[in-house]
């Protein structure tokens, strides 16, 4: 299914990112523009929360409220 290739390529775009950036943090709007390089049309922002949430839920990354913004980064 198209959406679970594109789960999975965020997830391992977010995951090689932060591998190399470690103490990167941004929000969700941030990391789908700025993060994940979308070989093909640009899938909707719910698809990185989506991803997000997930990887929250498996203790890799977390996310913070700074100036009322969701701050997302790696696990610390």
């Amino acid at each position: 299914m198209m959406q679970d290739q594109e789960l999975e390529f965020a997830r391992s775009a977010i995951r090689s990112y932060l591998q190399t950036r470690p103490a990167s943090a941004d929000t969700a709007e941030g990391i789908h523009q700025f993060w994940i390089r979308w070989p093909d049309a640009t899938p909707p922002l719910s698809l990185v929360l989506k991803v997000l949430e997930g990887m929250r839920d498996a203790g890799e990354v977390e996310s913070v409220n700074v100036g009322g913004c969701t701050i997302w980064r790696a696990a610390r």
